[in-house]
């Protein structure tokens, strides 16, 4: 049978969209919503990366009101938003926040109750870019956010230091990006061409899929560097 003949008999969008993201290293336990996350963070000590990613979606009919609600100021396409939390290795344990692609980064995670989250669970820590600059100086000891750029006049040596404290956010950040990369191999969040009201279930039911083979992946446990004497040495 056609997998589109599935999908339109049981609607297995909607069954996989409400099964939630794979927790790694614990089978059976699946995140649902942002507070199972935090809470999850918070137990197991996690730092969390934060990101968000654009979708092109089709224009609203002309005449509809918020059309321009869709408008992406920095794609200049009509486009959906969504924000992903993975893990240091890049492995998805949540992906939603949906909204219209006008909405700053900023203002989702707020309307969705995200910085909410971060007061109540207060040794939860996240590494964020400079979209989320706000919420890093709401919470300087949770949120981690690049370096401002110098001014045109500052010393040699303070850009050079600029340079390698963005280099250093930028290398335990990018794991998030590539995660984000692991949703654009499906057709439907390259571009999608269905009804924007069901992009969210799309959406869901794609990154949990995801969440399932990302949370396979092994965890790299950090090796001591505790020195250990192996024998008595006789001075």
């Amino acid at each position: 049978m056609d997998r589109s003949t599935i999908s339109g008999a049981i609607r297995v969008r909607s069954l996989l969209a409400a099964r939630g993201f794979a927790i790694p290293d614990r089978p059976g336990l699946r995140i649902r919503t942002p507070e199972d996350l935090f809470a999850y963070a918070e137990a197991e000590g996690v730092d969390l990366r934060i990101d968000g990613t654009e979708v092109q979606v089709r224009r609203p009919r002309a005449g509809r009101p918020g059309r321009k609600g869709f408008v992406s100021g920095k794609k200049r396409q009509n486009t959906i938003k969504t924000t992903t939390f993975s893990d240091g290795q890049g492995r998805t344990l949540y992906s939603g926040v949906v909204r219209p692609g006008r909405m700053h980064d900023q203002t989702a995670v707020r309307t969705e109750g995200i910085a909410e989250q971060f007061h109540q669970h207060p040794t939860v820590k996240a590494e964020v870019d400079e979209g989320y600059r706000g919420l890093a100086s709401e919470f300087p000891d949770q949120v981690s956010a690049p370096p401002k750029k110098p001014k045109d006049d500052a010393p040699l040596g303070e850009l050079h230091a600029w340079r390698e404290m963005r280099r250093r956010r930028s290398s335990r950040r990018i794991c998030v990006e590539h995660t984000n990369a692991e949703y654009k191999k499906w057709r439907p969040l390259q571009r999608y061409t269905g009804r924007r009201e069901n992009y969210a279930e799309t959406h869901m039911a794609i990154t949990g899929l995801v969440s399932d083979r990302s949370a396979r992946r092994a965890t790299r446990r950090r090796t001591s560097t505790e020195l250990v004497p192996v024998r008595q040495t006789a001075c």
